[in-house]
């Protein structure tokens, strides 16, 4: 299905509801589990340089392409985008892939899920893993306060605009979204050959609308999901240029059991030090 599968990996389609979801699988069936969810615009492939090192480690290794992403249903509407919506997404793939409990790993909007994973279905996750993304009982607060980090989010609000993010992500073979991947990442991150596998990714049929609708669907998604009780690692990029790191202290401090690792890197830390990332991991998820 995708063309994308290295040795090892597998793929399929997984029904949840009135959906389906494109998943691929790495490692043994049969050992611990951690899923892998990733951000805004990038899609399962987002994990290219993590998979096999987890599966190395001996790990079951589940990585969906989300709601609205890629090979995965884009059902139209804003409201089938809500994040409690998503996060029960999570929760009935889990259960379609009978697993009783797993390690949770989520970047940028899949870190927000995958929080919301968290607060809605504890008793399904051993560990909860977040890649620069803030809590969201924290995020408001804070913006608020530093005018810097709300001009770095200024694009949230702008993205929940009708038809225009879409006419103006889409120009010129989505020129924008590439410039902003390449130029918010260390150079050479993000290579014009792996740009173009993005870009086949958002030009299938009402997939930028879908990816565009999490953002609308914010307002009327749950605005506080309370604390953590699932053991948390948060690592953050220290030059990541959307999200001042004092974010992941404060989200730290919503976990009853957490704990924040600083990397030298931006973001995009999941594609610039993926040994590092995938060493935490899989360090932390068995644990």
């Amino acid at each position: 299905m995708s063309g994308l599968l290295q040795p090892g990996w597998r793929e399929r389609r997984v029904a949840i509801g009135a959906i389906a979801l494109h998943v691929v699988e790495a490692g043994p069936v049969s050992a611990p589990t951690v899923m892998l969810l990733h951000g805004f615009p990038e899609f399962w492939w987002a994990w290219r340089r993590i998979i096999d090192p987890l599966a190395a480690a001996g790990l079951r290794v589940i990585v969906p392409d989300m709601r609205g992403y890629n090979l995965s249903d884009a059902p139209d509407g804003v409201t089938n985008y809500r994040t409690e919506v998503l996060a029960d997404d999570i929760a009935g793939l889990a259960t379609a892939l009978d697993l009783t409990t797993f390690a949770l790993v989520g970047h940028d909007w899949g870190g927000l899920v995958a929080w919301a994973v968290a607060a809605r279905h504890p008793e399904r996750l051993d560990r909860l893993v977040i890649l620069d993304a803030p809590h969201p009982d924290v995020w408001t607060g804070y913006a608020l306060r530093h005018p810097r980090q709300a001009l770095r989010s200024s694009y949230v609000g702008w993205f929940q605009l009708p038809l225009l993010p879409e006419a103006a992500l889409r120009a010129l073979d989505f020129a924008t979204l590439r410039s902003s991947l390449q130029t918010s990442a260390r150079p050479g991150t993000f290579t014009p050959a792996e740009l173009d596998r993005y870009a086949e990714a958002w030009r299938r049929p009402g997939r930028l609308t879908a990816m565009l609708n999490y953002y609308r669907a914010l307002p009327r998604s749950s605005q506080t999901i309370g604390r953590i009780a699932v053991p948390t690692k948060i690592l953050w990029g220290q030059d990541d240029g959307f999200l001042d790191t004092a974010l992941a202290a404060l989200s730290r401090d919503q976990c009853d059991a957490g704990e924040a690792v600083i990397l030298d890197a931006t973001h995009w830390l999941h594609l610039e030090d993926p040994d590092r990332v995938a060493g935490e991991i899989a360090g932390f998820a068995v644990g």
